[in-house]
């Protein structure tokens, strides 16, 4: 693909390519975050699976902006609306589009960005690479545009619950400082309900409290924080991923970074088990009381050779503290010069608890069991 840097030449035709993924379950992401709206084409889908736009409202509830003080204060119902591929409640077979429309649109928020590139975003790059960008709000790098992931994986989540009985939940397990120790979350029992117990979305009580009074002490100097999800797959069936290029780790990678704001990712033991001897760390096999082979522990994450064994997966994925912050920060213009900016605009202090939704996995876990 052509490529171009920001020069007094002429830009190269360049193709926007990356809004989509998958092959067996197809999905295109669509829309800027202060457009006339986003969402998604699904294609894939069998026929005749159960589908409204309530199953899908109901996760685009769960990332919807202004649910708390800790979220951005902008106000957007995220009301869904499926234009294709469902008739009488069911799908066609055909391509589902789905369409959420911005009704609480500020580009004014942005004129001054106009000239100026905000530090530690996309304003920058995309101007290096395409010679236009769009100023409000970001455009496609805008946190708004998983909003055609999170319908699209509310689809990928009922045909793995009606294929394969799967699970996918994620959690936060750390604000800025505050580190939610791995033993006080039971993987084998946790539920969507312990996890939406409170603002941040943290199973356990006393460590939300502590990190919602971190985000809170940042929030209100006009800064930000990040963090880190944890994200569990149960009931996985055995054998979804390859060996070398087409690795299940490899591929949950490219799902979780793919989303804004990730600045890291680990599975299993991670970063942790380079401390450990393989003594330590092997998961040693058995054979349980209903004659399924098993591991004892699941220092491998559920994968092994690229490949599910049949455990709970688990991975977490790390969040950079918001970019946009309400604080005086040096910045350049497009035509060089060196100034002062102070962004304006609705920003979350912390984008953890909203970008916290699994359906990027749900998207990946379904795409594999149709290549199967």
């Amino acid at each position: 693909m052509a490529s171009s840097i920001c020069t007094n030449k002429p830009f190269l035709q360049i193709q926007a390519v990356g809004s989509t993924y998958g092959n067996y379950f197809r999905v295109t992401t669509f829309g800027e975050s202060h457009g006339g709206g986003v969402g998604c084409v699904i294609d894939g889908c069998p026929s005749r699976v159960p589908l409204s736009e309530a199953d899908m409202q109901v996760e685009l509830d769960r990332r919807r902006p202004g649910q708390s003080r800790i979220t951005t204060p902008r106000k957007e119902t995220d009301t869904c609306c499926i234009s294709s591929g469902v008739a009488d409640g069911i799908t066609t077979g055909s391509p589902i589009k789905v369409e959420v429309p911005n009704t609480d649109q500020r580009g004014h928020d942005y004129n001054e960005m106009s000239l100026a590139y905000r530090p530690s975003h996309a304003d920058a790059t995309y101007d290096f690479k395409y010679g236009v960008r769009s100023v409000q709000g970001g455009g496609r790098s805008s946190a708004r545009e998983t909003i055609g992931r999170v319908a699209a994986g509310a689809v990928a989540k009922k045909i793995l619950k009606q294929f394969s009985g799967t699970e996918v939940l994620a959690y936060v397990s750390q604000a800025h400082k505050v580190v939610l120790p791995e033993h006080l979350v039971d993987h084998e029992t946790l539920t969507l309900d312990q996890v939406e117990s409170n603002i941040v979305r943290c199973p356990n009580p006393e460590y939300a409290e502590k990190m919602i009074a971190a985000i809170d002490a940042v929030r209100v100097r006009g800064d930000s924080v990040g963090g880190v999800v944890t994200c569990i797959v149960r009931n996985v069936p055995r054998g979804l991923g390859s060996p070398v290029f087409d690795k299940l780790e490899a591929e949950l990678a490219k799902a979780a970074m793919s989303l804004p704001a990730t600045k890291g990712f680990e599975f299993g033991s991670g970063f942790a088990g380079t401390f450990l001897t393989g003594s330590e760390h092997n998961d040693e096999f058995f054979t349980d009381e209903h004659g399924r082979i098993r591991t004892r522990t699941n220092r491998s994450g559920g994968i092994q050779g690229g490949i599910s064994n049949g455990e709970i997966i688990n991975m977490r994925i790390a969040f950079k503290p918001t970019s946009t912050i309400g604080r005086k920060q040096n910045t350049v213009t497009r035509d060089r010069k060196e100034i002062e900016l102070t962004a304006r605009g609705r920003h979350d202090p912390c984008v953890v608890p909203r970008g916290l939704s699994p359906n990027d996995i749900y998207l990946l876990i379904c795409h594999l069991v149709f290549s199967i």
